[in-house]
């Protein structure tokens, strides 16, 4: 695998993880990146590198006006828009990266890969994204792997309310994955199995958490480990009472059936906070040395600085995601053309990028990779960048 030349970078979507995904290009990459948004806003005065600018991606014409002189997007769309976008992408030979959980959107990508003269790699962001790199590492470390349990929870540090959770990141998306099915691995068998099912109580460091199925999380990891794993599944870890309380508004309530009233209730009643912390953490069981082993890894993640704006964990987790693979397809450490899984990255060559250290505790443990801890997992509290501190500038709008 040869070196990709990536010159400039367009990157859909504006928002929250849009525009921390462009700064953490230009930050660490100091890459130009063109910022794009179907609603204008606000260029910051003097930023040579982040150019902001307008594009409505339901006008196919207008993005692939907007993709020339581009070498590679990153979609930070919402996932509706993922197999569209990849679509226009292709067709003009363009890199894609984004960061989708949606499984139609993924297989309607995977689909159109055939022959593709560009990279089409959907899932680079936390779930599915790093999760899948660490599992696929783990499993490489048993001669015969029983289970692999991976759970991610992006959970707001001060919930107050019956719900136990505060949004930290999209509502589409969490309504989107508590709605469909999960794929998982049961007793060597590809199985789909429901959201919210599969309760289970956990603790990790002293606190105690729950965890429940749900969609999107594993990505192709399922289709990779076939024939490898007797159980594979991916849940999503939450404050106890939130499973029951989300069951009794999309079940007892039905508005399972209505999800643009669900979302208009939760966008309500539910408030959003920046005060955040992301979860990781995996357990792999199996034979080494003909004896039954386990291992885990396990990181906590917190908001930071970039570029003189304040950051939430799960801005830092997603782009890191989709900023680490860029460094790795540009250094031609990934397939140059098609489709790729995000499992297809070593997770030894991620955690190496400039961005890895975001993820340092899912090193080795005893290896250089991971900050030394002696309670709570390895938690990265980090200042973007970790250069001397830069002027600080407002918080760019969505």
């Amino acid at each position: 695998m040869s070196p990709i030349l990536i010159r400039n970078v367009l990157v859909l979507g504006a928002g929250k993880v849009g525009g921390t995904v462009a700064d953490m290009l230009a930050e660490y990459h100091r890459v130009p990146v063109t910022l794009a948004d179907r609603e204008p806003s606000r260029s910051e005065p003097g930023d040579r590198l982040v150019r902001r600018t307008v594009v409505d991606v339901a006008d196919s014409a207008a993005l692939e006006a907007a993709l020339a002189g581009h070498e590679l997007l990153v979609n930070a769309l919402p996932f509706q828009f993922a197999a569209g976008v990849a679509a226009v992408a292709r067709k003009r030979g363009v890199h894609y990266l984004d960061l989708t959980e949606d499984v139609a959107a993924t297989a309607a990508i995977r689909a159109s890969a055939a022959g593709a003269e560009s990279v089409l790699m959907p899932q680079c962001g936390l779930a599915p994204g790093v999760i899948g790199m660490l599992g696929a590492h783990l499993a490489g470390r048993f001669e015969e792997l029983h289970d692999l349990h991976l759970r991610v929870g992006a959970l707001s540090r001060h919930a107050t309310n019956a719900l136990r959770y505060n949004f930290t990141w999209s509502v589409d998306g969490l309504i989107n994955e508590y709605c469909h099915p999960c794929a998982a691995i049961v007793q060597g068998r590809p199985v789909s199995v429901q959201p919210l099912e599969g309760h289970e109580t956990l603790v990790l460091d002293g606190d105690t958490y729950e965890a429940f199925n749900t969609s999107g999380g594993l990505g192709t990891l399922c289709e990779t480990l076939a024939g490898r794993v007797r159980n594979l599944d991916y849940k999503t870890l939450r404050y106890p009472g939130h499973r029951d309380a989300m069951a009794l508004l999309l079940h007892d309530l039905r508005l399972v059936e209505r999800r643009d009233l669900l979302r208009q209730v939760l966008e309500h009643a539910v408030p959003h906070s920046r005060e955040d912390t992301v979860i990781v953490f995996a357990s792999a069981t199996g034979l080494r040395g003909g004896r039954l082993e386990q291992e885990t890894r396990m990181a906590r993640i917190q908001g930071g600085r970039l570029r003189g704006v304040d950051r939430t964990a799960i801005e830092l987790a997603t782009a890191a995601g989709v900023v680490g693979v860029f460094e790795l397809l540009r250094t031609g450490r990934l397939p140059a053309r098609g489709f790729v899984g995000q499992e297809r990255v070593a997770l030894e060559d991620f955690l190496g990028t400039r961005v890895g250290s975001c993820y340092a505790a899912l090193g080795e443990p005893g290896g250089g990779a991971a900050p030394a801890s002696a309670h709570r997992g390895a938690t990265f509290a980090h200042t973007w960048p970790p250069q001397a501190r830069r002027h600080a500038r407002k918080e760019p709008r969505a």
